[in-house]
């Protein structure tokens, strides 16, 4: 199966995908582009209530259908306070650590249409003049975004527009380089993201119905624990959620590999369907690694959480430092569109 083309249609759709913000809860811009991607391939795609995107791709068995999912929601932050001084002082959407914001650009959206430019700073943030800079602790009370725009009272601020409950995204700062690394916040998971449209591109350029009726789902609210807990076609009985491989101490997965995940916090995969991508992986010469993530839920998990009775697995390509600056490489990418395509056969 030739796959470079499709690699770098795969990276360019995630690339794409990344420069737009789409923080848990302000997804309709993504969801516009992501619908607007798979109509170009042919398909039909819906939107859900809830504000995802579900695509059916056709297949011959529509009772054994195959619900595969990424999610298209990030972290990010809100207003939750506007300063006396006229800076913002943020709370988390989803698992977003102060750690990894700091000093970072980010875009504050008003309610009425504006975009403002600001960085997420320590308050105080000058060693020059701050005695206590090394020691204090990055949490969001000790941190403000500081608005890159002339303010110095917190009516200053109001003025421009900017009210609590104002959405905060984070630049994502997306690099691909020479030797195939692909580093950018938010790898998770728009990287899926671009997978999935890979496997939709690769299905209709060969004009292929798989055997198993195969939907997709870009899901929204994965980083707040409920973005696949609806929406699962009739006669899915299985959903295989796309979704970084971890990177750390005690795992084996690289970042040039495709992640099988055999436990997550939530329990074990499904044992079957597990055993099933490992037999598909050694059998096609794909290079995986198998893991059990400690603190790590999927959308598959929350699918079950809701009550389906599905069996259900996670995969996806390495990705290292996740919720940071993020990294992985075609060859993961290239590894886990191999498996996909070649399991649903």
């Amino acid at each position: 199966m030739k796959t470079k083309e499709y690699v770098e249609y795969m990276v360019k759709q995630a690339v794409d995908v990344l420069d737009i913000d789409s923080p848990t809860g302000f997804t309709n811009n993504a969801a516009d582009h992501i619908m607007a991607e798979y109509k170009k391939l042919g398909f039909k795609p819906k939107l859900t209530t809830k504000g995802g995107v579900i695509v059916d791709l056709g297949g011959k068995n529509s009772e054994d259908a195959i619900l595969v999912e990424a999610h298209m929601d990030t972290l990010g932050g809100m207003v939750c306070k506007i300063k006396d001084n006229g800076n913002l002082e943020l709370t988390p959407l989803g698992g977003f650590s102060p750690n990894n914001g700091e000093a970072e650009n980010c875009r504050i959206y008003t309610r009425d249409g504006k975009i403002y430019e600001g960085t997420f700073q320590l308050n105080d943030a000058s060693v020059h003049v701050n005695d206590d800079y090394k020691t204090t602790a990055r949490e969001f009370k000790s941190m403000e975004v500081v608005v890159d725009e002339e303010v110095s009272s917190a009516d200053d601020t109001k003025k421009l527009g900017i009210m609590i409950g104002d959405i905060v995204a984070f630049e994502p700062r997306t690099r691909v380089t020479k030797s195939g690394y692909i580093k950018s916040r938010f790898l998770d998971d728009k990287l899926s993201v671009g997978i999935l449209l890979g496997q939709a591109k690769y299905l209709a350029d060969n004009k292929i119905t798989p055997e198993r009726r195969l939907f997709h789902h870009i899901t929204v609210y994965e980083e707040v624990g409920h973005g696949a807990c609806g929406t699962v076609p009739n006669g899915v009985t299985e959903i295989l959620s796309v979704d970084m491989g971890c990177i750390g101490d005690g795992l084996d997965c690289k970042e040039t590999q495709v992640s099988i995940c055999a436990k997550d916090s939530a329990g074990p995969y499904n044992y079957d369907v597990v055993s099933n991508l490992i037999k598909t992986a050694k059998d096609n010469n794909i290079d995986f690694a198998v893991d059990v993530y400690p603190h790590y839920g999927s959308d598959a998990d929350a699918a079950l959480n809701a009550g389906y009775d599905v069996r259900h697995g996670l995969i996806g390509a390495g990705v290292y430092a996740s919720h940071g600056y993020e990294r992985s490489h075609k060859k993961g990418v290239e590894n886990t569109f191999k498996l996909l395509i070649n399991y649903i056969k």
